[in-house]
Parts: C-alpha cells; sequence; structure tokens
C-alpha cells in the first residue's frame, strides 16, 4: 500500500511546461531525482510533478532545477486551476492557429504530390517551393529547434530533436540542390509536410488529453460560485470563497448545496448522485450532513458550514483524483525506461541507416531520405501516453460513480484480486444494528441490565454499543457512571459501577470471567443471526442482550458478482460462530471465520498472501485497520466525507458491496487498455523504424504515422469513457 507524504517529507505539486514527449518527462524526473533526499513523480499526460522533498530543501530549488533542465514549472494548487486552464485553452488555440497556417502553406506540396501520380511533374517552380517551405520549417517549426536546444542543453535528448534533426536534413539538401542547380530532386515537401503533420497530431493530441482530465472539470463544476448566507439577521449572497466554518446558510430548493454542513433546520432530499454513485437522493432533516456540490431538490434547507475551501468532501475527492491522475502504475515502469533511452538509440539507427545506405549503395540521396524517415517515424510519445492517459481516464469514471482511487498502484492491483476479505458488520450488513432481546436472570431486571450496559457502551462509537445506548435511551433508562474504564480488545469491557466492577462481552468472555449464562437462549438467538452480549455486575450475570444487524439487499448479489470475476470473497468477524454462519449462509459467503481479534484478521491477510494470493480487503476503514494495513488493497465502504478518504486505497462512496466489484472491473478495464496502448506503442516502433531503416517508408508517411500514433493511443484510452458501473441500487 501506498503511503502518502508524511510531515517529515513534505510534498509539492508542480505544473510542468515544456514537455513535448516522454523523454522530456524521463529527463526532468532523473534531474530532480538527483537532489539530495528528493523522489518525483513526473506525469507527461498531466503535465504535472509531484515531489517529495526532505525538510530543509526550498520549493525555489526544485523549480530552478526543472528550469535548469530546460523546462518550466510553476506551484499548483486550488488557486491556480482556472489560470492552468486558460492557459491550457490558449496553448491549444495558439497550435490551431499555427496549424492551420502551415497547412495552408504546404497544401500546394500536396497539390503537386497528386498532380505527380497522374504524370504530372515539377508543377510548383522551385523558387516557389523555397519560399513556401521556409517559413514552416523556421517559424512554425521554431518549437521544435527551441525544445530541442533546451533538451541538448540540459544534456538529453527528446521527440523535438528527432523532428529538428529530420527535417532540417530535409530541407538543407533541398537549399543546396537548388542553390547550386544541381539536377536531383528536391525534398521541400518532406520538410514541410511532416511539420505540418507533426503539428497536427499535437493538436489533436491536445485535445483528446483536455478530454482525458474532463473528470476533476466535472467534479470542479459541482460547486456553486455564490452562496446564501445569513448575517445581521438578513439574507446574503456571498462569493463561496468567502464562506467560514460556522457561518449559517440557505439552500434552495433546485440550488446546489455551497459547502460541507450539518442540516439545523428543514426537511428535503438531496441528490448526491454525482458525488457518490448513489441513485436515489438521500433524505435530510436537523442534523444530517450535507456536502459541497449535491443537488437540493424540494425542500430548504438552513445549514451550518463545518468544512469550506479545502476541507470539503469534494475538494478531498478532487485531490484524491488528481493524486491519482498523477501517480504511476507499477506497468509503466519498462516504458519509462525505454523513453529515457530512446531518443539516443533512434538518432544510432538513423545514423546507421545513412551510413548503410550511402556506404554500401552509394546514393547520398537515397541514405539521406531514408535516415530522415528513420528519425521522423520514431515517436517516444505513445509509449509515455499509454498507462497515464489511460489511469486519467479510469479515475476519473471511477470517481463518477463513487469510487475513489487513491493511486494508479492500488487501481492496477485491484484488478488482479484472487480473494476479497470483507468485515461482516457495515460491509455485509446495514450496519445500523438494533436491539432485539434483552433477557434478565439471576432476579434482576431488564431496566438494571440495560442500564450497566448502555453505562459501559455510551463512549463507543462501535455499531453494537450504539445500538444498546439508542435502546436504553427510548426506555428513559439512567444511566450509572462509570471509572476505572478497561477495554480488551475482540472480547468486551470491564469497568466500576458503584463501585462494583461491571462486564460486557461476548459469551466466551464471559465464561472466561467465570460467570454462567443461559446457553439454550443464547444459541437460538444465535442461529438466528443475532449477536449476543452478556452483562455482569458484583460479581453475578444479570443478563444477555440480543442484538441484530440487517443484511444489506444488494450483498448477495455483490457476492455473486466476485464470484462470476473470479474474485473469492472470505468473511472474517469477531462474532460467534453461529451468527457468522447464520449471515455467510444469507449472504452467499461460503468462507469464514468467526471469533476473530483485530490481528487474527492481518494474520489471515498475511498468511494468504504468502500462499500467492493477491488479497483485498473490505472494511469500516478503522475498526479493521490492521487488516486493511496488510492487504494488498483495502477498500472504505460507505466512509467517503470521513477517515476512509485518507486511509484506504480505494474509498467507496456508495454504501454497497457491489462498488467493490465495480471497482475491479473498472481496474481490469484500465489495465486491458493500457496493454493495448502499450502493445500498440512497442508494436508501432518495432515495425516503423525497421521499415523506415529498410527504405520502405518515405518522410512524409512517416511523419503521418508519428503524428497518428499519439493520437490514437490517447483515443483508444478515452474508449473507457464507455464504462459503466453495474447499478445496484434498484429501490
Amino acid at each position: 500500500m501506498d503511503t502518502a507524504a508524511t510531515p517529515a517529507t513534505p510534498r509539492l505539486d508542480l505544473a510542468i511546461t515544456g514537455m513535448t514527449c516522454a523523454a522530456c518527462a524521463a529527463r526532468i524526473e532523473k534531474v530532480l531525482n538527483r537532489l539530495p533526499g528528493v523522489k518525483a513523480n513526473v506525469n507527461f499526460a498531466a503535465e504535472s510533478a509531484r515531489v517529495d522533498f526532505p525538510l530543509g530543501t526550498q520549493p525555489d530549488a526544485i523549480i530552478k532545477a526543472v528550469e535548469k533542465a530546460g523546462y518550466g514549472a510553476h506551484l499548483k494548487n486550488a488557486g491556480t486551476r482556472d489560470a492552468e486552464k486558460r492557459q491550457h485553452a490558449e496553448a491549444y488555440q495558439s497550435e490551431f492557429k499555427r496549424f492551420v497556417i502551415a497547412a495552408a502553406l504546404t497544401l500546394p506540396f500536396m497539390l503537386q504530390m497528386v498532380g505527380m501520380l497522374f504524370g504530372a511533374h515539377n508543377l510548383l517552380p522551385l523558387w516557389l517551393q523555397f519560399a513556401l517551405a521556409t517559413p514552416v520549417q523556421f517559424w512554425i517549426g521554431q518549437r521544435f529547434y527551441v525544445g530541442a536546444w533546451h533538451a541538448l542543453r540540459g544534456g538529453a535528448a527528446n521527440m523535438d530533436v528527432l523532428v529538428a534533426l529530420g527535417t532540417s536534413m530535409a530541407y538543407l539538401y533541398s537549399v543546396v540542390v537548388m542553390m547550386l542547380h544541381l539536377p536531383l530532386h528536391v525534398y521541400f515537401e518532406a520538410s514541410a509536410t511532416v511539420i505540418t503533420l507533426v503539428l497536427l497530431g499535437k493538436v489533436l493530441e491536445m485535445r483528446a488529453r483536455a478530454k482525458a482530465s474532463s473528470a476533476i472539470e466535472s467534479l470542479l463544476q459541482l460547486q456553486p460560485k455564490t452562496a446564501t448566507v445569513v448575517r445581521n439577521g438578513a439574507r446574503v449572497e456571498i462569493n463561496v470563497a468567502d464562506l467560514q466554518q460556522k457561518d449559517i446558510f440557505i439552500v434552495r430548493p433546485g440550488d446546489s448545496v455551497p459547502v460541507d454542513g450539518e442540516v439545523l433546520d428543514g426537511d428535503s432530499s438531496v441528490d448526491e448522485s454525482l458525488l457518490t454513485g448513489e441513485s436515489l437522493p438521500s433524505a435530510k432533516r436537523v442534523g444530517a450532513r450535507v456536502y459541497a456540490g449535491t443537488l437540493n431538490q424540494q425542500g430548504l434547507l438552513r445549514c451550518v458550514a463545518t468544512g469550506v475551501g479545502e476541507q470539503t468532501a469534494l475538494a478531498a475527492i478532487v485531490r484524491l483524483v488528481e493524486d491519482a491522475q498523477g501517480s504511476k502504475a507499477p506497468i509503466q515502469r519498462l516504458a519509462d525506461v525505454i523513453s529515457g533511452i530512446f531518443v539516443p538509440v533512434v538518432i544510432a539507427i538513423a545514423v546507421a541507416t545513412f551510413l548503410g545506405w550511402w556506404l554500401i549503395g552509394g546514393d547520398f540521396t537515397t541514405a539521406m531520405i531514408n535516415a530522415v524517415a528513420v528519425l521522423v517515424i520514431a515517436c517516444p510519445c505513445a509509449l509515455g501516453l499509454a498507462t497515464p492517459t489511460a489511469i486519467m481516464v479510469g479515475s476519473g469514471m471511477g470517481a463518477r460513480a463513487g469510487i475513489l482511487i487513491r493511486n494508479a498502484a492500488a487501481l492496477e492491483t485491484a484488478g488482479k484480486l484472487t480473494t476479497l476479505v470483507v468485515d461482516k458488520t457495515g460491509t455485509l450488513t446495514e450496519g445500523k444494528p438494533r436491539v432485539t432481546d434483552v433477557i434478565a436472570v439471576g432476579g434482576a431486571s431488564e431496566a438494571q441490565v440495560l442500564a450497566i450496559a448502555a453505562a459501559l457502551e455510551q463512549g463507543s462509537k462501535h455499531p453494537l454499543a450504539q445500538a444498546v445506548v439508542a435502546y436504553a435511551q427510548e426506555r428513559a433508562v439512567t444511566l450509572a457512571g462509570v471509572s476505572s474504564f478497561h477495554s480488551i480488545s475482540g472480547k468486551g469491557i470491564q469497568a466500576t459501577i458503584g463501585g462494583a466492577v461491571a462486564a460486557l462481552g461476548s459469551p466466551a468472555f464471559a465464561r472466561q470471567l467465570g460467570y454462567s449464562l443461559p446457553d439454550a437462549d443464547i444459541t437460538a438467538l444465535q442461529h438466528a443471526a443475532k449477536t449476543v452480549i452478556f452483562v455482569a455486575h458484583a460479581g453475578r450475570a444479570l443478563g444477555i442482550i440480543a442484538i441484530a444487524d440487517r443484511l444489506r439487499p444488494d450483498t448477495p448479489a455483490a457476492i455473486r458478482e466476485l464470484l462470476a470475476l473470479g474474485v473469492t470473497p472470505v468473511m472474517l468477524t469477531g462474532d460467534n460462530p453461529a451468527t457468522a454462519q447464520a449471515i455467510a449462509r444469507e449472504a452467499g459467503v461460503t468462507r469464514w471465520q468467526a471469533s476473530l481479534l483485530p490481528q487474527d484478521k492481518a494474520a489471515f491477510v498475511t498468511t494468504a498472501q504468502k500462499e500467492g494470493q493477491i488479497i483485498g480487503m473490505a472494511g469500516d476503514g478503522v475498526n479493521d485497520a490492521p487488516a486493511l494495513a496488510a492487504a494488498d488493497v483495502s477498500f472504505a465502504i460507505g466512509a467517503g466525507a470521513d477517515v476512509a478518504i485518507q486511509a484506504a486505497d480505494i474509498t467507496l462512496m456508495r454504501n454497497d458491496l457491489m462498488s467493490v466489484a465495480d471497482a475491479i472491473r473498472l481496474s481490469r478495464a484500465t489495465l486491458t487498455k493500457i496493454r493495448q496502448n502499450l502493445f500498440f506503442a512497442f508494436f508501432y516502433n518495432a515495425l516503423g523504424i525497421p521499415l523506415a531503416a529498410f527504405g520502405l517508408l518515405n518522410p512524409m508517411i512517416a511523419g503521418a504515422a508519428m503524428a497518428l500514433s499519439s493520437v490514437s493511443v490517447v483515443s483508444n484510452a478515452l474508449l473507457l469513457k464507455r464504462w459503466r458501473p453495474i447499478q445496484s441500487n434498484q429501490s
């Protein structure tokens, strides 16, 4: 499991400018990782860098290192998103205009080539070819020269070097032929057409990459720009950025909730589907929580702000999606290694091609054209885009479905799971247990049993404890004072009440302490899928309490879906065997273990891993922390806005186990696209470079192929937008 940067290792998010291919990203990453204690991850597709650095290192030093390598960098945060969006839009418009001009200047060459197919040669005089090709080469193509210079100055080579070198060779050769009036063919059309086609590829790539990162934009657009607040008894509309914690705000029917808050007054339902993936609106009454970006439906709500700015659940989700999109999957390592050495290897092949054709064939022109074709067809961009674009689209689609993926490694591993360990309470069941039976023994009354039990449980957040307290409150039972409280993990509680020792816990714990209980009643209750706890005080057993937690309606279907995916569900619970067996039977789970302590669950996970299984763990993110930490991938179900966002590898905002199946399906779909992209990128270069070296491709076809390679990889990744989650909420 990936660990986030700790306070001892500060983290910096940078927006990187000037990258033109994966070799650029590899170069920047190499430069940054040379800095003492720095660990950098540069994402070409996202045009960003995530840098963990030691205390004492200044962020300016990291930015200067990037600039020294020939690229631009600036801090990336919520405040810079709008500016970056404008810059990307302006860059796209600028590139598009340059392409239009280049296409207009190149069009006569294209017409000439069509004429040549019908036997018409030399339609354009040499001076006109020179006049058309020169601005394309040095004005439109200036970006390639600048990029190549920056790369070479930084001690590396990138795609710009290949394009600049290849087109310059064709252009300069043609100029020499023209100036010396040599009886040879010129290749002005090759240099101009290659630059135009490469520029077309860049324009299409920029557009496709913008679509790949659209998930974050759609999330950010959920939050309204203004909010209606109550100031001095009057309603005032203010900018959302100015809203502070504890401010009172009003949400009218049809309005989006501006920030996270708690309902003070009102009764409504809120559509949280865009945030959580839940298909049904969520009822909101006094005390309910509301989240920024969700849509209020029919009622007026008056709320108090509990999370504003970067503290909202929506902001946390955006950060999580950005983290996932900026991280690297293990499958990308080979592509990174190849991208780092790709350009020097291609230049060496081009030199060998030139020398081979010239020395063996004796034809300088043919040697030069074939070498140019090698330089032009080679493209590390497809390799660099293959994995991150699929990760960007996959993690974005997950966020829209309420599946929040912490990093690319988790997204990759989820699709490889062989076993899914699940907790019972709150995962297979609804997590809202209720007391069903109270049986007093030894002359005690039901009120006494509840009074002692609720007193011992009143400080606990566990669902079973809260059920006992709620039941006691419904019956107006007075709770006694507690001192010397002591919790025995996985067993129960002991404390002092009224000067005497009180105890509560599992029947096994009662027997360990020497208390006598009505075993027949306990067995009957447990076989009815009820959890039984005992209550004792002053050396005698007072009685037992039975608590039932209903199975989630969608759990059996989710278990069937997991089995269909080839993932074996295993239920691990601290509950007794009889109750566990009843729940497992109802859910369709065939493998289960009961009466487990938290450390026992973690031990099960590690043992299964040693046997070669890839283990996922689905729990509440708190009580099952040891097992969640030990698992290859941890899933937190339904705790999205709280601790689970920070703790789990994958947080499932929907309150059902089917989301785990959805996450596995999404992972497999994303991995399929990554493999397809990598295969295409490797196959393209493995086929294209030899064809060019052996003289079977001219530079113009090579340029078109290079341009289309990157576009096809990104377009293939965009097909992930067709993925849809299983609709498990049918009610």
